[in-house]
């Protein structure tokens, strides 16, 4: 059986994370041929060259996604070095401020929805393009069981990943006859370094416990389950699925 995803072309942000670096290991034992990109350019670097070594096709690319013009530059670099793109996991994002809404300062607010909403749009904007010159391909953003609940001290977090489920399902109606389809997927609580971080902090940590006891599964999940997620809704197996927001949450959202 051919892997998933051979010879395909797909583009990783926040690919030095937790779930990023997962899924990057998952998509290129695929058969993918990879741009990982972050803003942690020495973990990225040795995130792409311990594939190389693997014997898997990546390279890195810094990019910050504050800016258009990285982001443009980003998907340019991907298709000069591999002819084009054909896939994409708009995966990086930051955390919230563990601050109540009228604590909140707008500089806050602004750079949450920065990175976890707007930069989510630029990528798509430029992806698009890209993608339709060689017959469309497959988009898939990272939002969050947040996209459809609420905790307390999260409202910009919250509202960025509401809004990412909102780009992705209008991104569908705009490109699904064009043969892009753009989903996302809602993880629940996942054992990555930031949520290790976050759990520490007392003004999150009650509200960390009390989501892992809504998991039906009662545990948090795997990075690379995440990344198992993607690659399914990057490849040909999904190739019907389109618009959909997918909870990967061990059964949170249904409790």
């Amino acid at each position: 059986m051919r892997p998933a995803l051979e010879g395909k072309v797909v583009l990783v942000t926040g690919g030095a994370g937790g779930i990023g670096a997962a899924a990057c290991s998952v998509l290129a034992e695929a058969g993918a041929r990879l741009v990982i990109s972050d803003i942690a350019i020495e973990a990225g670097q040795a995130i792409a060259d311990g594939l190389c070594a693997k014997g898997h096709d990546a390279i890195f690319a810094p990019a910050d996604l504050s800016s258009e013009a990285a982001i443009e530059g980003l998907v340019a670099a991907t298709v000069a070095h591999y002819g084009r793109l054909d896939g994409a996991f708009n995966n990086a994002g930051m955390e919230q401020h563990n601050t109540p809404l009228d604590e909140l300062t707008l500089t806050q607010w602004n750079s949450v929805i920065q990175i976890d909403l707007t930069a989510v749009f630029l990528c798509i904007k430029y992806q698009v393009p890209a993608m339709l010159k060689t017959g469309g391909g497959s988009i898939v953003n990272t939002a969050s069981g947040l996209g459809q609940i609420a905790i307390p001290n999260a409202v910009e977090y919250i509202a960025a990943k509401h809004g990412v489920i909102g780009i992705t399902r209008a991104a569908a109606a705009d490109y699904g006859a064009k043969g892009i389809r753009v989903n996302a997927i809602l993880p629940g609580i996942v054992r990555t370094p930031m949520i290790e971080r976050l759990s520490s902090e007392p003004s999150f940590s009650q509200h960390v416990e009390k989501l892992k006891m809504r998991h039906l599964m009662q545990r948090f999940a795997e990075p690379h389950e995440i990344g198992e997620a993607a690659k399914w809704l990057l490849s040909e197996g999904a190739s019907f699925v389109n618009g959909i927001a997918l909870a990967v949450d061990g059964g949170a959202l249904a409790n």
